[in-house]
């Protein structure tokens, strides 16, 4: 099992089945489609705290985001160029591919070229919204 750590403010998405994934530099071990993430917030550190139980991962591919200008104006999944990056930037907890951009920039600082790393994606958790 793998686990990943994020910002506080994505916390609340991820518990309500908005952001379900999340793009990460390459490292030694990634998660593997049908095992089961950790996600926290605030890993080692005494706040820290489990998001949400264990969901499934269902899909890790190679990701890279073209950056000019601190924006990004491209983004290829697996080989495949995404086509609507507002919609590719709602399921990783953004408004749109500016604040994506943005958020980018001032966490990374990254403003051209290409970045390089891996997309994994979960199932979103199930709750009884909706339920009759």
């Amino acid at each position: 099992m793998v686990a990943y750590s994020f910002q506080p403010r994505f916390a609340p998405l991820i518990v309500e089945g908005l952001k379900t994934q999340t793009i990460r530099a390459d490292r030694l071990r990634h998660a593997r489609v049908g095992e089961r993430l950790q996600l926290f917030t605030g890993m080692r550190t005494a706040q820290c705290r489990k998001i949400i139980p264990d969901p499934v991962c269902y899909l890790v591919e190679p990701i890279d985001m073209t950056f000019s200008k601190g924006r990004i104006t491209r983004v290829v999944v697996g080989g495949l160029p995404v086509r609507k990056l507002d919609y590719f930037a709602g399921f990783d907890g953004f408004q749109d591919i500016e604040d994506m951009s943005l958020f980018w920039t001032l966490q990374h600082g990254i403003s051209s070229g290409i970045w390089s790393g891996v997309l994994i994606e979960w199932t979103p958790p199930r709750g009884d919204r909706g339920a009759a």
